[in-house]
């Protein structure tokens, strides 16, 4: 099964909740606050986000944190790579000689691919973006089970 860590959905929790904030500074507790995280999360995931350039951190008594961009100019793939690395479905898809089977793998050029399908997706959703209400999906058919 293909997922994010709990650490990166907390990281966009987190990013939403700052998009949130109409480019206010909140502090960490704020954050947990508005996120229905704890403050240890919160602070856990700040970190890495701001050591990628996506959250300014301010000192003092008025402190905290704002986005560093407009939320509609974040893409999920930096929250994503801010919080694991860059994106690699396989091994292989991102770095060479990690597999002894790299020379003469027949499906490593595919994965390579959905690799970069699955960026792309991920950089074309923005911060912005997950703060609206998820569209009105079709309403789901019922299967009857009835045996006659």
């Amino acid at each position: 099964m293909l997922r994010v860590t709990k650490l990166t959905d907390y990281a966009t929790v987190v990013m939403t909740a700052l998009a949130h904030g109409d480019d206010a500074v909140l502090s960490a507790s704020e954050l947990a606050e508005r996120s229905g995280l704890e403050a240890t999360t919160v602070a856990k995931v700040l970190k890495p986000l701001a050591q990628a350039g996506l959250v300014e951190g301010f000192r003092g008594a008025n402190g905290g944190y704002r986005l560093a961009r407009p939320a509609g100019d974040i893409g999920l793939i930096e929250i994503v790579e801010a919080m694991e690395g860059p994106l690699a479905m396989t091994e292989c898809s991102v770095h060479t000689g990690n597999c002894g089977l790299e020379q003469s793998c027949g499906v490593r050029a595919n994965w390579r691919r959905i690799n970069d399908v699955v960026v792309e997706a991920l950089r074309a959703v923005t911060l912005a973006q997950m703060l609206a209400p998820p569209p009105n999906e079709p309403p789901r058919r019922s299967i009857d089970l009835h045996l006659a």
